[in-house]
C-alpha cells in the first residue's frame, strides 16, 4: 500500500518513470545495457520517482515538488556529471537543499493562507499491498495527518525526519545535505520524532479496521444519519478542512463528535445531489474517500485517522488548486 505520487492520475514530478531501473541499469544509469541494444536512462530519469517522492513528503505539495524537480533537473544538466561518484546521493542532496529553501518561503505563504493549510492529497485505487521494492524506493506511506503535523516542524527537523524515518537515509548523508554534523542531524530527527508523537492524533495500524470505519462513515453520511455518524466518530474527533478561500470550508478545525456529525449532515443536505459520486480510495496510503463534481473531476478528498474502530480526525481538501494533479486534463507536462 503506497501513497506514491506517481500512483495519482497525474503527478508530473514522478510520472514517466517507474523509479526502478527495470531495464538493467542501476541508479546511476551506468551499466552496460547498451550491449543488449537498450537505452541506459539518465541518472535523473532513473531516480525521478524516488526524488519526487522525497520532495512531496518534504513539502506536502505536488506543485512545489514539481518546481523543485524542475530546478534539480536544470542543475543536473549543468553539473560536471563525470565527477559525480554517486548520482543518486548527489541528486538527493540537491533536492533536499531545494526543499529546505522552499520550506522557508512556504511557511510565510501558509501563514497568510485563508483558513487551514492542508497538504495536497495523493490518491490511489491500488487495492493490494505495495511490493518490497516499491516500499524501499518510495518510503513508507505518509498520511495526510502526518503531513499536517510535519508542518509544525522547522525545515531542518522536517528534512531530517523525512529522510531518516521515512526513507531510511543515513545521518552522514543527511548531514551533508543540511550542512550539519551527523550528531546534529541525529538530534534533529530525534526532536522531530518527539514533536510528531506529541502532535499526532490517536491512530490504528489495522487497515481493515480503518476501512470499516470509513465505510460506516460514508454510509451514515449518505443517509444524513446523525446517530450513525455519532457511532463511528470518536467523542474527541477533529474535523479539518481546506478550501483555500476558493471553496466554502471551515476556517478553523471543528472539535467533538456532536459538532462534526451535524456539520457533515448539514454539508450533505446543502451540497449533496443524486448525481454526487463518492468512491473509496487510498488517500496517502490509507482508506479514504474521493467525491466528484462531475465524471473525471475531483471535488474533494478526505483522509482519516482511526483508533479503536472510531474516526479520530478527518482531513478534507476541497481547494481545487490542490486537486488539479488528480485530474489528467489539467495536469502540467512532465519534466
Amino acid at each position: 500500500m503506497s501513497d506514491d505520487p506517481s500512483a495519482t492520475t497525474a503527478a508530473p514530478s514522478t510520472s514517466g518513470s517507474s523509479g526502478s531501473t527495470g531495464n538493467g541499469a542501476d541508479s546511476s544509469g551506468s551499466t552496460g545495457a547498451a550491449a543488449t541494444g537498450r537505452t541506459v536512462p539518465d541518472a535523473f530519469e532513473a531516480n525521478r520517482r524516488y526524488l519526487g517522492s522525497v520532495a512531496y513528503r518534504m513539502l506536502g505539495s505536488f506543485t512545489d515538488a514539481e518546481d523543485v524537480l524542475q530546478e534539480a533537473w536544470l542543475r543536473w544538466r549543468a553539473a560536471d556529471r563525470d565527477g559525480v561518484a554517486d548520482p543518486r546521493a548527489y541528486l538527493s542532496t540537491v533536492v533536499t537543499r531545494l526543499c529546505y529553501d522552499q520550506l522557508g518561503s512556504a511557511r510565510a505563504r501558509r501563514e497568510s493562507y485563508f483558513g487551514e493549510w492542508l497538504p495536497e492529497p495523493s490518491v490511489s485505487y491500488q487495492s493490494g499491498p505495495a511490493s518490497p521494492a516499491d516500499l524501499a524506493e518510495l518510503g513508507e506511506s505518509v498520511s495526510l495527518a502526518l503531513l499536517a503535523v510535519l508542518e509544525q516542524l522547522t525545515p531542518a527537523e522536517r528534512a531530517a525526519f523525512v529522510l531518516h524515518d521515512v526513507f531510511g537515509v543515513g545521518f552522514d548523508e543527511i548531514a551533508a545535505s543540511l550542512d550539519r554534523s551527523p550528531d546534529a542531524a541525529r538530534q534533529l530527527a530525534s526532536r522531530a520524532r518527539r514533536r510528531v508523537k506529541d502532535g499526532g492524533r490517536r491512530a490504528t495500524a489495522d487497515p481493515a479496521e480503518h476501512r470499516q470505519a470509513v465505510e460506516a462513515f460514508a454510509a451514515a453520511t449518505a443517509r444524513g444519519d446523525i446517530e450513525g455518524l455519532l457511532a463511528v466518530l470518536d467523542p474527541e474527533v477533529v474535523w479539518h478542512s481546506d478550501g483555500g478561500g476558493i471553496v466554502t470550508a471551515g476556517a478553523r478545525p471543528v472539535f467533538g463528535a456532536d459538532k462534526v456529525s451535524r456539520l457533515v449532515a448539514g454539508l450533505v443536505a446543502k451540497w449533496g445531489t443524486p448525481d454526487t459520486v463518492i468512491e473509496y480510495a487510498l488517500v496517502n496510503g490509507e482508506p479514504g474517500l474521493v467525491w466528484y463534481l462531475e465524471p473525471g473531476v475531483v471535488g474533494g478528498v478526505i483522509g482519516f485517522t482511526v483508533a479503536d474502530g472510531r474516526i479520530t480526525s478527518a482531513y478534507t481538501v476541497v481547494n481545487p488548486e490542490k486537486l488539479t494533479h488528480l485530474n489528467p486534463a489539467a495536469a502540467p507536462p512532465a519534466v
